[in-house]
């Protein structure tokens, strides 16, 4: 159980940065669009 819960915390820590990136481009996308 320990290994699964640390596993997710990597994650975490990973996805946010990666969401950031993604909305980042999402609204260059729109700008570039527009």
């Amino acid at each position: 159980m320990a290994q699964k819960e640390q596993k997710p915390q990597k994650s975490d820590k990973k996805a946010p940065a990666k969401t950031l990136k993604e909305k980042r481009a999402d609204k260059q996308a729109k700008k570039n669009r527009g």
